[in-house]
């Protein structure tokens, strides 16, 4: 669980930007405005840490070099895609990423690892599918409705798929954990 905490809270300051031009997004309804705070966020968070002599990974200058790519894009051409389509460059890479076998098994509690880490792997290629099908889906989205519409489908679609899968993979993984460890058990002698 700390190492989900850990990765969580480098995903979130990745997406910090795009979270910030949603929030804006929605309470002023201004896309120059919102683009502009995520640009500026993204510029802040870079600095902040060039500032502090941290490592900047690659996931960072690439959220931020989408940020301002995209963000320049939308002030120059007056379209808001640009920054729409943010999100798909990030499920890409991040579905790639998972294509890795075996990534998820690091993140399951010990018994799982023991018991069920063939059903982690698979569910680490399912979970690069749902990113895969998630960047084909915003991409979908943001051509055909207004960056409103697209923040707020996107919102709900985001947190209903992966708390969904997180669902679905849970049960799944318990329940044939359980069986296998009866099994195991059964055969075991007296």
């Amino acid at each position: 669980m700390k190492e989900l905490l850990h990765s969580a809270r480098y995903l979130a300051e990745d997406m910090a930007s795009t979270i910030l031009f949603l929030i804006v997004l929605q309470v002023s309804h201004q896309v120059p405005l919102a683009v502009g705070a995520g640009m500026a966020l993204g510029v802040v968070q870079i600095s902040w840490h060039l500032i502090r002599k941290e490592k900047i990974d690659a996931m960072q200058w690439l959220s931020v070099a989408l940020v301002i790519g995209g963000g320049a894009a939308t002030f120059f051409t007056n379209d808001p895609r640009f920054v729409m389509l943010k999100p798909t460059v990030i499920h890409v890479v991040v579905g790639v990423f998972m294509l890795q076998r075996g990534w998820m098994n690091r993140y399951l509690p010990e018994v799982a690892q023991e018991i069920v880490p063939d059903v982690g792997i698979v569910f680490g290629y399912i979970w690069s599918a749902m990113m895969f099908a998630s960047a084909a889906l915003n991409i979908a989205v943001a051509m055909a409705v207004d960056p409103l519409t697209w923040a707020q489908i996107m919102s709900i679609y985001s947190i209903a798929s992966v708390a969904g899968l997180f669902l679905i993979q849970f049960a799944t993984m318990r329940f044939i954990g359980r069986r296998r460890h009866a099994r195991t058990l059964e055969a075991q002698p007296a």
